[in-house]
């Protein structure tokens, strides 16, 4: 899952995506509606945390335009803003979410997960693959009943391929999709992951490479 997080204090904007990005999600960055707009332009994410008040103004109007003019991505909007008119006004021009500073990181963190299912299709809280059981909630995934401890990158990129089963996933969609703008799709920090799980999830090879195409979960069956 991939994420902009738009806020123009420098320090919140880190930690947000610090947290974000701890939880396995791929993180953009933007302090404002200018930057934020060029990264809407050329990726495709699967929500945004947007600060309600930027250095440019009240966010509640640009997003409602940007609405207006066919912006779908799920928004969920920061604010130090409580009165209830405030969320009102926010909810009407678009925002699918609030959540008030300061807030709770592990709630903020559920909530942008939410509105990432929420854009694309449902799927279930818990994945299952043969011996391979993937707990999204959690964070946790077991083969044969066995604990795995996987990183945050590996967790997302087996979820990908979970999620897509029996579907082919390819290492352009893996990239975009697992890692932020700070990634190079020339290097090989998917063959790397993909290394990484095989060796985690042993044998027999869960994980098969399809070549010129991507990547697939092969079944035990």
């Amino acid at each position: 899952m991939r994420v902009l997080v738009v806020e123009d204090d420098a320090q919140v904007r880190a930690a947000v995506a610090a947290a974000l990005r701890s939880a396995g999600l791929a993180v953009d960055e933007a302090a404002d509606w200018r930057h934020a707009d060029v990264n809407l332009s050329v990726n495709a994410y699967d929500c945004v945390v947007l600060d309600r008040i930027l250095t440019d103004g009240d966010s509640a109007r640009p997003l409602h335009d940007r609405r207006r003019r066919g912006m779908t991505v799920p928004v969920l909007m920061l604010t130090a803003l409580d009165d209830p008119h405030d969320r009102v006004d926010g909810f009407e021009a678009g925002a699918d979410d609030y959540v008030s500073k300061p807030f709770f990181t592990n709630e903020l963190i559920q909530r942008v997960r939410a509105l990432c299912r929420r854009g694309g299709v449902i799927h279930p809280a818990v994945l299952r693959r043969d011996d391979i059981e993937m707990d999204v909630a959690r964070r946790e995934v077991r083969r044969a009943g066995v604990l795995q401890i996987l990183t945050p990158k590996e967790f997302a990129v087996l979820e990908m391929l979970m999620v897509h089963d029996p579907s082919v996933v390819s290492r352009t969609d893996l990239i975009e999709h697992c890692w932020d703008e700070a990634a190079d799709p020339a290097s090989n920090v998917v063959d790397v992951i993909i290394a990484q799980l095989r060796r985690k999830l042993g044998e027999p090879t869960v994980i098969v490479t399809v070549r010129g195409a991507g990547y697939r979960l092969l079944s035990a069956r």
